[in-house]
Protein backbone atom coordinates (compact mmCIF):
# COMPACT_ATOMS: atom_id res chain seq x y z
CA UNK A 1 0.00 0.00 0.00
CA UNK A 2 1.38 3.39 -1.01
CA UNK A 3 1.26 6.09 1.60
CA UNK A 4 1.39 9.82 1.05
CA UNK A 5 2.14 12.46 3.60
CA UNK A 6 0.83 16.00 3.44
CA UNK A 7 2.51 18.80 5.31
CA UNK A 8 -0.39 20.73 6.78
CA UNK A 9 1.91 23.53 7.93
CA UNK A 10 3.24 24.14 4.44
CA UNK A 11 -0.27 23.99 2.98
CA UNK A 12 -1.58 26.61 5.42
CA UNK A 13 1.38 28.92 4.83
CA UNK A 14 1.00 28.60 1.07
CA UNK A 15 -2.70 29.47 1.28
CA UNK A 16 -1.90 32.45 3.53
CA UNK A 17 0.72 33.72 1.08
CA UNK A 18 -1.69 33.35 -1.83
CA UNK A 19 -4.41 35.32 -0.07
CA UNK A 20 -1.93 38.02 0.85
CA UNK A 21 -0.83 38.34 -2.76
CA UNK A 22 -4.42 38.58 -3.95
CA UNK A 23 -5.18 41.28 -1.38
CA UNK A 24 -2.07 43.26 -2.38
CA UNK A 25 -3.07 43.09 -6.05
CA UNK A 26 -6.56 44.35 -5.24
CA UNK A 27 -5.19 47.22 -3.22
CA UNK A 28 -2.72 48.15 -5.96
CA UNK A 29 -5.51 48.24 -8.52
CA UNK A 30 -7.58 50.45 -6.20
CA UNK A 31 -4.65 52.82 -5.65
CA UNK A 32 -4.33 51.94 -1.97
CA UNK A 33 -0.84 51.76 -0.49
CA UNK A 34 -0.78 49.24 2.38
CA UNK A 35 1.68 49.76 5.24
CA UNK A 36 2.21 47.05 7.87
CA UNK A 37 3.62 48.42 11.15
CA UNK A 38 5.33 45.92 13.48
CA UNK A 39 6.87 46.51 16.90
CA UNK A 40 7.06 45.46 20.52
CA UNK A 41 4.19 46.61 22.76
CA UNK A 42 4.42 50.26 23.75
CA UNK A 43 6.71 51.41 20.94
CA UNK A 44 4.38 54.26 19.97
CA UNK A 45 2.72 52.85 16.83
CA UNK A 46 -0.67 54.36 17.66
CA UNK A 47 0.81 57.75 18.50
CA UNK A 48 2.76 57.65 15.23
CA UNK A 49 -0.45 56.92 13.29
CA UNK A 50 -2.29 59.72 15.09
CA UNK A 51 0.44 62.20 14.16
CA UNK A 52 0.56 60.88 10.60
CA UNK A 53 -3.21 61.17 10.15
CA UNK A 54 -3.30 64.70 11.56
CA UNK A 55 -0.81 65.84 8.91
CA UNK A 56 -1.85 63.77 5.89
CA UNK A 57 -5.58 63.51 6.47
CA UNK A 58 -6.47 66.76 4.70
CA UNK A 59 -4.73 65.67 1.49
CA UNK A 60 -5.02 61.89 1.40
CA UNK A 61 -7.73 59.38 2.28
CA UNK A 62 -6.49 57.23 5.16
CA UNK A 63 -7.80 54.10 6.87
CA UNK A 64 -6.46 51.78 9.54
CA UNK A 65 -6.80 48.21 10.78
CA UNK A 66 -5.66 47.85 14.37
CA UNK A 67 -4.47 44.52 15.75
CA UNK A 68 -4.57 43.75 19.47
CA UNK A 69 -5.07 40.71 21.66
CA UNK A 70 -7.88 42.50 23.51
CA UNK A 71 -9.75 45.85 23.82
CA UNK A 72 -10.73 48.48 21.23
CA UNK A 73 -8.70 51.28 22.81
CA UNK A 74 -6.29 51.93 19.95
CA UNK A 75 -8.95 51.91 17.24
CA UNK A 76 -11.06 54.27 19.38
CA UNK A 77 -8.11 56.68 19.47
CA UNK A 78 -7.49 56.49 15.74
CA UNK A 79 -11.14 56.73 14.71
CA UNK A 80 -11.02 60.44 15.53
CA UNK A 81 -8.73 60.92 12.53
CA UNK A 82 -9.63 58.21 9.99
CA UNK A 83 -11.84 55.15 9.52
CA UNK A 84 -10.47 52.42 11.79
CA UNK A 85 -11.49 48.85 12.62
CA UNK A 86 -10.18 46.85 15.57
CA UNK A 87 -8.88 43.36 14.81
CA UNK A 88 -9.02 41.53 18.13
CA UNK A 89 -7.14 38.24 17.98
CA UNK A 90 -8.39 36.79 21.27
CA UNK A 91 -4.90 35.70 22.28
CA UNK A 92 -3.14 35.09 18.96
CA UNK A 93 0.22 36.84 18.69
CA UNK A 94 -0.21 38.00 15.08
CA UNK A 95 -2.60 39.04 12.35
CA UNK A 96 -3.27 36.83 9.33
CA UNK A 97 -4.70 37.60 5.86
CA UNK A 98 -8.28 36.35 6.51
CA UNK A 99 -8.62 38.63 9.54
CA UNK A 100 -7.18 41.57 7.59
CA UNK A 101 -9.60 40.94 4.72
CA UNK A 102 -12.57 40.76 7.10
CA UNK A 103 -11.48 43.97 8.82
CA UNK A 104 -11.06 45.74 5.50
CA UNK A 105 -14.64 44.85 4.53
CA UNK A 106 -15.88 46.26 7.85
CA UNK A 107 -14.26 49.61 7.04
CA UNK A 108 -17.05 50.12 4.48
CA UNK A 109 -15.13 52.77 2.57
CA UNK A 110 -17.13 54.82 0.04
CA UNK A 111 -13.93 55.56 -1.87
CA UNK A 112 -10.64 53.66 -1.94
CA UNK A 113 -8.12 54.84 0.64
CA UNK A 114 -4.81 56.27 -0.52
CA UNK A 115 -3.13 54.69 2.51
CA UNK A 116 -4.23 51.67 4.51
CA UNK A 117 -2.23 51.23 7.70
CA UNK A 118 -2.17 47.88 9.47
CA UNK A 119 -1.10 48.26 13.09
CA UNK A 120 0.05 44.75 13.87
CA UNK A 121 -0.12 43.05 17.27
CA UNK A 122 2.68 44.19 19.58
CA UNK A 123 5.20 41.43 18.97
CA UNK A 124 8.51 41.22 17.10
CA UNK A 125 8.44 37.44 16.59
CA UNK A 126 5.22 36.03 15.10
CA UNK A 127 4.20 38.94 12.79
CA UNK A 128 7.57 38.84 11.01
CA UNK A 129 6.65 35.52 9.39
CA UNK A 130 3.30 36.54 7.90
CA UNK A 131 2.70 38.61 4.77
CA UNK A 132 -0.57 40.51 5.18
CA UNK A 133 -0.72 41.83 1.63
CA UNK A 134 1.22 44.98 2.44
CA UNK A 135 3.29 46.97 -0.02
CA UNK A 136 5.66 48.06 2.73
CA UNK A 137 6.59 46.61 6.10
CA UNK A 138 7.95 48.95 8.74
CA UNK A 139 9.40 47.97 12.10
CA UNK A 140 9.08 50.52 14.91
CA UNK A 141 11.80 50.61 17.57
CA UNK A 142 11.40 52.99 20.52
CA UNK A 143 14.47 54.49 22.16
CA UNK A 144 13.03 53.25 25.46
CA UNK A 145 13.93 49.74 24.26
CA UNK A 146 17.41 48.32 23.95
CA UNK A 147 19.54 49.41 21.00
CA UNK A 148 20.45 45.74 20.52
CA UNK A 149 16.87 44.77 19.61
CA UNK A 150 17.72 44.17 15.91
CA UNK A 151 20.16 41.36 16.69
CA UNK A 152 17.71 39.83 19.17
CA UNK A 153 14.82 39.84 16.69
CA UNK A 154 16.57 39.68 13.32
CA UNK A 155 13.66 38.49 11.18
CA UNK A 156 11.55 41.52 12.05
CA UNK A 157 14.31 43.77 10.71
CA UNK A 158 15.34 41.53 7.81
CA UNK A 159 11.80 41.47 6.40
CA UNK A 160 11.16 45.20 6.79
CA UNK A 161 11.86 47.99 4.31
CA UNK A 162 12.32 50.69 6.92
CA UNK A 163 12.67 51.27 10.65
CA UNK A 164 11.08 54.08 12.61
CA UNK A 165 13.12 55.02 15.66
CA UNK A 166 10.38 56.47 17.85
CA UNK A 167 10.28 58.62 20.98
CA UNK A 168 13.58 60.38 20.22
CA UNK A 169 12.48 63.22 22.52
CA UNK A 170 13.41 60.82 25.35
CA UNK A 171 17.00 60.25 24.18
CA UNK A 172 18.51 62.49 26.88
CA UNK A 173 16.97 60.25 29.55
CA UNK A 174 17.63 56.71 28.29
CA UNK A 175 20.81 54.72 27.50
CA UNK A 176 20.01 54.24 23.80
CA UNK A 177 22.65 54.76 21.11
CA UNK A 178 21.08 55.47 17.71
CA UNK A 179 24.29 54.77 15.80
CA UNK A 180 24.62 51.41 17.52
CA UNK A 181 21.01 50.43 16.74
CA UNK A 182 21.41 51.40 13.08
CA UNK A 183 24.67 49.49 12.75
CA UNK A 184 23.10 46.45 14.43
CA UNK A 185 20.10 46.52 12.09
CA UNK A 186 22.15 47.11 8.94
CA UNK A 187 24.33 44.13 9.75
CA UNK A 188 21.09 42.19 9.18
CA UNK A 189 19.65 44.23 6.30
CA UNK A 190 22.16 46.69 4.79
CA UNK A 191 19.58 48.70 2.82
CA UNK A 192 17.21 49.28 5.77
CA UNK A 193 16.05 52.91 5.86
CA UNK A 194 15.70 54.78 9.16
CA UNK A 195 13.33 57.47 10.35
CA UNK A 196 14.24 58.86 13.79
CA UNK A 197 11.24 60.87 15.01
CA UNK A 198 9.03 61.93 17.86
CA UNK A 199 5.26 61.81 17.41
CA UNK A 200 4.94 64.09 20.45
CA UNK A 201 7.36 66.89 19.56
CA UNK A 202 7.01 66.48 15.80
CA UNK A 203 10.74 66.23 15.22
CA UNK A 204 11.51 64.08 12.18
CA UNK A 205 7.86 63.76 11.12
CA UNK A 206 8.22 65.72 7.87
CA UNK A 207 10.92 63.34 6.66
CA UNK A 208 8.69 60.38 7.53
CA UNK A 209 5.61 61.84 5.81
CA UNK A 210 7.49 62.78 2.66
CA UNK A 211 8.93 59.27 2.50
CA UNK A 212 5.47 57.69 2.81
CA UNK A 213 4.20 59.80 -0.08
CA UNK A 214 7.27 58.92 -2.14
CA UNK A 215 6.86 55.20 -1.45
CA UNK A 216 3.20 55.31 -2.47
CA UNK A 217 3.88 57.25 -5.65
CA UNK A 218 6.75 55.02 -6.71
CA UNK A 219 4.92 51.74 -6.09
CA UNK A 220 1.21 52.38 -6.57
CA UNK A 221 1.40 54.83 -9.45
CA UNK A 222 3.81 52.51 -11.24
CA UNK A 223 1.57 49.50 -10.60
CA UNK A 224 4.09 47.59 -8.48
CA UNK A 225 2.50 44.80 -6.50
CA UNK A 226 5.21 44.53 -3.86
Amino acid sequence: MNERSVSVGQSILAESASRAEEFRARMTEAGTFVVNLMSSPGSGKTSLLEATAQRLGDTYRLACLVGDIATNRDSDRLRRYMPAVQLTTGGACRLEPPLVEAGFQKLGLDQPADFLFIENVGNLVCPASFDLGEHMRIVVLAVTEGDDKPSKYPKAFRTSTACVLSKIDLLPYVPFQIDSAIADARSIRPDLEFFPLSAISGKGLDFWLNALIHYRNSRILNGCTK
